[in-house]
């Protein structure tokens, strides 16, 4: 299962920057493409709190995004995307109207209001000082950026689950194809391994041993955004080049890791969302990038929670 190679940061082009606040466990992850990128998205969760992503379908004028931004703090945390923008803009980025350039900055959010101090949200400054961490290298992974507040398994409530997290890995297609992922998992649902579909993190009896959410759902009944507290957020990036309607269709493939590794999935209560970055000239097949995006997705996913959990990484 384990990807070739470390990062999304792999891809060519590709920096991400994480900036939190560890007393009030929230956070926020920029993935800034280097010349831009022509994106995508592929929404699936009920509770999706977004900003720009308007500019992503097909028959949009602008043609290529600036940035992502993957946030906590639920909506009030898009107010960070704000700094992203002014860093962008003080480096001349953006899409130009003539006067001045404006960032594109799609963005998405997590909630994890109730793991910390839920007055503290990601704002214009922890925007700003993400995209100023910025860089090449291989990103923190865990409980950090966006995931230093998230959490998994809540079926039960927030007494009951377990530590959530960033992860991220990539992988090498034939000669020169580059295909890389990001998550921050905060799911409603338990997070398996899905080479065997073992829990490896999730809701919790009292007892101290895993419920299965799965299970404890055909059994009880939960209310309609009884606990709108989730989300697992995604973006997958190529230095593959593909078109809007491509970028969308290879995010709707990497949905499937999101499957494989959390269940349930997409639910009521969570905004689960993919976006697919492509940031290179190289040729390569929709078909097999949404394939191994699916794995990939589901491979960071994993990481996420294990370090978050501090649990151990299993490499072949």
């Amino acid at each position: 299962m384990a990807s070739q190679l470390k990062s999304i940061c792999d891809v060519p082009g590709i920096r991400v920057g994480h900036a939190q606040n560890d007393s009030a466990k929230t956070g926020c992850t920029v993935i800034i493409p280097e010349n831009g990128a022509v994106a995508g998205i592929d929404i699936r969760g009920s509770a999706p709190g977004t900003r720009e992503v308007e500019t992503l379908k097909p028959v949009r004028l602008v043609p290529k995004i600036h940035a992502v931004l993957l946030t906590g703090g639920s909506a009030f945390g898009l107010d960070a995307s704000g700094g992203v923008q002014q860093y962008l803009e003080e480096k001349g980025v953006g899409f130009d109207v003539g006067v001045t350039k404006v960032p594109i900055v799609p963005s998405a959010v997590i909630f994890d209001l109730r793991e910390g101090d839920p007055k503290v949200r990601p704002d214009k400054e922890m925007g700003y000082q993400a995209a100023m961490n910025a860089g090449s290298e291989h990103p923190k992974e865990g409980r950090v950026g966006v995931g230093r507040g998230a959490t998994v398994g809540k079926v039960l409530g927030p007494e009951r689950c377990m530590r959530g997290g960033v992860g991220t890995c990539c992988e090498k297609i034939g000669e020169d194809i580059y295909l890389g992922a990001l998550v921050v998992v905060n799911a409603f649902g338990d997070v398996v391994d899905p080479s065997n579909s073992e829990i490896i993190a999730g809701a919790k009896t009292a007892s101290g041993e895993f419920l299965n959410s799965e299970k404890y759902l055909k059994e009880n009944q939960i209310q309609p955004f009884q606990t709108p507290t989730n989300t697992t957020l995604g973006v997958v990036a190529t230095n593959a080049k593909l078109t809007k309607e491509e970028c969308i269709k290879v995010a709707q493939m990497a949905q499937d890791g999101l499957s494989r590794a959390t269940r349930p999935a997409h639910t009521p209560f969570d905004g689960d969302l993919v976006f697919c970055l492509s940031v290179g000239e190289a040729s390569g097949n929709v078909m097999t990038l949404g394939s191994v995006a699916a794995n990939l997705i589901a491979e960071a996913i994993v990481r996420g929670v294990k370090i978050g959990n501090q649990l151990k990484i299993t490499t072949p």
